[in-house]
């Protein structure tokens, strides 16, 4: 595979140059400190791998994936651990290197890059994730933006996005339900209907088939109304 790199630090490059060196599927034409000058290059050549940092002056990395007609397969490669869910969104990303890069790590990410197929999944921001389960993050307008995921009071989806609601304010992010249930805590979050997914601790009253939390009434369907009075402290 033909691969270029794009980094404005010259010591990464310097790393990435003598990794790449070592296998004999990879082959590097050409590496560059800054993506305008890739541009440039790309517009008159082809390959087939780009080792891309993200913090670049003037021109970030999705900055540069977004510029590209038909983007080749990218492997990220950065010292922010926080651009995970993002990269998760531009299908032509397949891995996503932490530095410092372990040789095995590496070894990793190249096969993935050799497959027929994308393969960066959720899973893989997992971990990062993980560190602190109390908090996600969401992308609005292009910044990360810390979720406290005890202060949601409600998750509704709105055709290809979801309405985050929480005690202060709230977003919109193009997302599914089943994305953000996924990283929401079984015991204090309730699917109670197929577009709404609640914070049983903000119930404050409920009659017949709907909830109230805050200023909101939530349907709720039969087939999860028993589930919810499970939930309930009932006297």
């Amino acid at each position: 595979m033909n691969c270029i790199i794009i980094d404005d630090e010259e010591m990464a490059r310097a790393i990435m140059t003598q990794k790449i060196s070592l296998y004999q599927e990879l082959k590097l034409i050409q590496e560059f400190p800054n993506a305008i000058q890739a541009i440039k290059f790309l517009n008159h050549n082809e390959v087939d791998l780009i080792f891309l940092d993200i913090h670049m002056p003037d021109f970030t990395g999705f900055d540069f994936i977004q510029s590209l007609k038909n983007p080749p397969k990218v492997i990220l490669v950065t010292s922010d651990k926080n651009f995970a869910f993002e990269a998760f969104e531009y299908e032509c990303i397949v891995d996503y290197l932490v530095k410092p890069i372990t040789e095995d790590r590496f070894q990793k990410a190249i096969q993935k890059a050799s497959s027929n197929k994308n393969t960066f999944k959720a899973t893989e921001i997992k971990p990062i994730i993980e560190d602190n389960v109390n908090e996600f993050y969401i992308n609005i307008d292009r910044r990360l933006i810390k979720i406290d995921i005890a202060s949601i009071n409600i998750v509704e989806a709105k055709g290809d996005y979801i309405h985050i609601k929480t005690e202060n304010k709230n977003y919109i992010v193009h997302s599914t339900l089943k994305k953000i249930e996924d990283k929401l805590s079984k015991d204090l979050f309730l699917k109670v209907h197929r577009s709404f997914i609640i914070n049983t601790n903000k119930i404050i009253d409920i009659k017949d088939n709907s909830v109230l939390i805050a200023k909101d009434v939530i349907p709720v369907s039969r087939a999860n109304r028993p589930e919810l009075m499970k939930r309930l402290n009932l006297l």
